[in-house]
């Protein structure tokens, strides 16, 4: 995936500033795909250029009027044409799971500290993830979470909002199972001597 798709669905879900955009990056797409503020920059006068987005100058109050991206219709027709195309799974590339390995020549409980941080990262990631989804999906418990076919209402549901949950339960699953890992790697460094 390019930084351009991730733009083009964001801009899809809600208009906005290139400074909205950047937020928006740090907020929720940024859990899955992250971009620095130049570079989001950068790639909107691209897409801008090409064609992909609409450009509208929004007068503001005191300040200096802000452009406001939207999709274009070439742009939509992108993101279409990317959606249809296949993709490889992802290689997972884990700097600590190296470590581990390479702590059988050394000392492996000397790891134990680092894998401990990496769980209260991974902890509070998920109560991050629990909290937005309690916010935003009216969930009260997400082990027990299933997609209802319909609203509260009777009326079908939102699909964006529907995919917006799915994505986040994703992100649920993977922090949980992150822990669960962590917690094993955890009894297996206290279990096992030096290394040698």
């Amino acid at each position: 995936m390019a930084l351009e798709h991730a733009i083009l669905v964001s801009l899809l879900e809600k208009p906005g500033s290139g400074y909205e955009l950047a937020r928006r990056f740090e907020r929720s797409i940024g859990y899955f795909w992250t971009a620095t503020h130049q570079q989001i920059y950068r790639v909107l006068k691209r897409m801008e250029a090409d064609g992909r987005l609409d450009v509208r100058e929004v007068p503001q109050q005191g300040r200096p009027d802000k452009k406001e991206y939207s999709v274009s219709a070439y742009g939509l027709t992108a993101l279409g044409e990317w959606l249809h195309e296949p993709i490889q799974p992802e290689s997972v590339r884990h700097e600590l799971a190296v470590k581990l390995r390479g702590a059988a020549f050394d000392d492996p409980r000397a790891l134990i500290g680092e894998v401990e941080r990496h769980q209260r990262m991974h902890r509070d990631q998920l109560d991050h993830y629990l909290a937005g989804e309690r916010r935003d999906f009216a969930v009260s418990d997400s082990r027990t979470a299933v997609s209802d076919p319909l609203t509260a209402g009777g009326e079908p549901p939102d699909a964006g909002r529907e995919l917006q949950h799915a994505v986040l339960r994703g992100g649920i699953a993977y922090e949980r199972m992150m822990i669960a890992w962590l917690d094993d790697v955890l009894a297996t460094l206290r279990r096992i001597g030096p290394g040698r």
